[in-house]
């Protein structure tokens, strides 16, 4: 899952990228709103977390500037300003969730997680394909009862698979969904997860399938 970071206070917004990243988030940092619209003109993220207190362009702009041009993206508001009028002020604007600074990086994932699951229309936290299930609070993938071990990028791959189970997703939407512009893939790459995913997935009755020319497919195998 890729999100952006729209925060100025540099010292926070490396220590939130880093626990946001060793959670498997692939993150984007922007230091300002005219940093953030830039990666917007040509990035694709999950989720944004928005504080409103930035130089040049506020959030509160950007904000109204996303919803004016019909980009659903979910934003979770991360601000000083947490007065009631505050609160319901930007939640008109568009904002999907509030938290006040300071927070408790407990809070403010499971606050992520229920967003990125709201988003996708999805109210349980464990998401399955066959027997393979995804605990996204847990961040753990079984099947049959036993816990499957993937390295990072194979973990975030399989996530964004099966967020999409039976759904066509396109290689350059997997990369850049996935990926900052600094932790690029190649296709040939995320080829060699695909064929090391399909090996640890194959007991599980959930196989990758690959769509020439379109992307790649996890469903699940039919008895017959």
């Amino acid at each position: 899952m890729k999100l952006l970071l729209v925060e100025d206070n540099r010292e926070l917004s490396t220590w939130l990228t880093k626990l946001l990243t060793q959670s498997g988030y692939a993150v984007e940092q922007a230091f300002s709103g005219e940093d953030a619209e830039h990666f917007l003109l040509t990035q694709v993220y999950d989720a944004i977390l928005l504080d409103l207190t930035l130089p040049g362009i506020k959030g509160q702009t950007l904000l109204k500037n996303l919803r004016a041009k019909h980009n659903e993206v979910p934003v979770l508001i991360i601000s000083a300003l947490d007065t009631l009028s505050d609160v319901i002020e930007n939640l008109n604007l568009g904002a999907d969730d509030y938290i006040a600074k300071p927070f408790d990086i407990q809070e403010l994932e499971a606050r992520l997680r229920s967003l990125l699951r709201r988003s996708k229309g999805k109210a349980s936290p464990v998401i399955s394909c066959g027997t393979l299930n995804y605990d996204s609070n847990a961040k753990i993938f079984n099947a049959h009862g036993k816990d499957l071990s993937f390295t990072p990028r194979e973990h975030a791959i399989l996530e964004a698979l099966i967020r999409n189970a039976h759904t066509t997703v396109s290689k350059k939407d997997l990369t850049d969904s996935l990926f900052t512009l600094e932790d690029t893939v190649s296709p040939k790459a995320l080829e060699i997860y695909i064929v090391r995913l399909r090996k640890k997935i194959e007991h599980s009755g959930a196989q990758i399938i690959t769509l020439r020319g379109l992307g790649y497919m996890l469903t699940y195998e039919t008895q017959s």
